[in-house]
């Protein structure tokens, strides 16, 4: 399970930059929305072939990761405008300070922006790493053992400003971890790994992709991409405590209720969970999922099956606005083999599920392999290919 589960994310994730993708489905939806693209990647100092998507500030400044690209080849963290304008805050040499970052970023009140690497660090296995300005510092440099290894995915921080994320691989069982990183006390010193859980790649589920999601009361919330009761991935709740408890909310059966979810999950108002399987579900191409929380237990629910193939599905996690529309992004689903945006709209018990657009590959980037951001009606996101130098763009959706 752990050997088929890491083939899966290597070459779905990673390699697909250059796959070559045939016999999509069309989705059902005439598309109605404008995209153009922000900032075509060039491969070169400005990166290229970004996964995650993006993260914006309050002045509508857009920060993200590329996984490729700089100076050293090993990708780049970068700030950009919606004029197009790109800036490079850090470029990863490979070394100490990390290489290969999938995951996206996040920031504190002071700016700082926090993310991982896939590879690089001390020991080669991964980083934990901050930027504040132009400088990076390591916060943490994964071993390869009970710590973990190869996190794909950003993190999340609480209020007292702990970092929370996971690793595809380490840990007891070599199937990946969640973790916790705690900062020093005082202004100097270093930050405390702890694992929080290790996954055992049995019913507890094996390999997470996906970030964490954090609530209130200090549980943690996600997905792992294989393992369950049926090996097709869980949904998994983690309550704090010594040692923290896993809770399976739903393990995938590669039925009607999808597989292999790589995607994490995001919360409305009322702690509703909502997230995507990127295989299976009804059409083939990944699902649409509610879980909402009832009595002590939770109700999981299909809100839309995917037109597509194989895990042609949604890949990073949802969005959600004031209305309770949700928007998500198919890497490789579509008339064209490249890709989808669409939308869920909740309509009398139902969801309206409506194909915003769809990607040619060419000038318009390929595979969105990307979270979207939402910003006064406009969504923002990346493809990992693509574009007028083929290394990606980031691209903005108009109504």
């Amino acid at each position: 399970m752990q050997r088929e589960s890491r083939r899966a994310i290597d070459r779905h994730l990673l390699a697909f930059v250059s796959a070559i993708v045939a016999g999509a489905a069309t989705a059902p939806c005439a598309q109605a929305q404008t995209l153009s693209v922000v900032h075509n990647f060039t491969g070169g100092s400005d990166g290229g072939n970004p996964v995650d998507g993006l993260m914006m500030d309050s002045k509508g400044m857009l920060f993200g990761t590329a996984s490729s690209g700089g100076s050293a080849g090993l990708g780049v963290v970068f700030k950009a405008r919606g004029n197009g304008s790109l800036v490079v805050l850090h470029t990863f040499n490979g070394g100490t300070d990390g290489a290969t970052p999938n995951g996206g970023v996040i920031a504190d009140a002071s700016g700082a922006l926090y993310g991982t690497t896939t590879a690089g660090g001390a020991s080669g296995q991964g980083t934990v790493y901050r930027v504040k300005g132009s400088q990076e510092a390591v916060l943490y440099s994964f071993g390869g053992g009970t710590d973990g290894a190869d996190p794909q995915a950003g993190l999340v921080m609480d209020p007292a400003g702990n970092l929370y994320g996971t690793t595809t691989a380490g840990g007891t069982s070599g199937n990946g971890t969640v973790f916790e990183l705690v900062p020093p006390a005082g202004r100097k010193g270093s930050w405390t790994e702890k694992v929080l859980y290790s996954f055992g790649a049995g019913p507890d589920g094996a390999a997470p992709v996906a970030r964490v999601t954090l609530d209130a009361a200090g549980n943690l919330y996600g997905t792992t991409s294989a393992g369950g009761a049926y090996g097709y991935g869980t949904v998994f709740q983690l309550t704090p405590g010594s040692p923290w408890t896993e809770t399976i909310l739903h393990s995938f059966q590669n039925l009607d209720d999808g597989a292999t979810p790589y995607a994490g999950l995001v919360a409305d108002a009322a702690g509703n969970l909502y997230g995507a399987a990127t295989d299976g579900g009804a059409n083939g191409g990944g699902t649409v999922f509610e879980l909402a929380p009832s009595g002590g237990s939770w109700n999981f629910s299909v809100l839309a099956s995917q037109p597509g193939w194989g895990i042609s599905g949604t890949f990073r996690d949802l969005v959600l606005d004031g209305a309770g529309n949700i928007y998500g992004t198919t890497h490789c689903d579509g008339a064209n083999g490249a890709g989808t945006i669409y939308a869920l709209s909740p309509s009398g018990g139902s969801w309206t599920y409506t194909l915003l657009y769809t990607f040619t590959g060419g000038s318009d980037g390929l595979y969105s392999i990307s979270n979207l951001v939402l910003k006064r009606g406009k969504l923002y996101g990346t493809t990992i290919d693509g574009g007028a130098d083929g290394a990606g763009v980031i691209y903005k959706l108009t109504p």
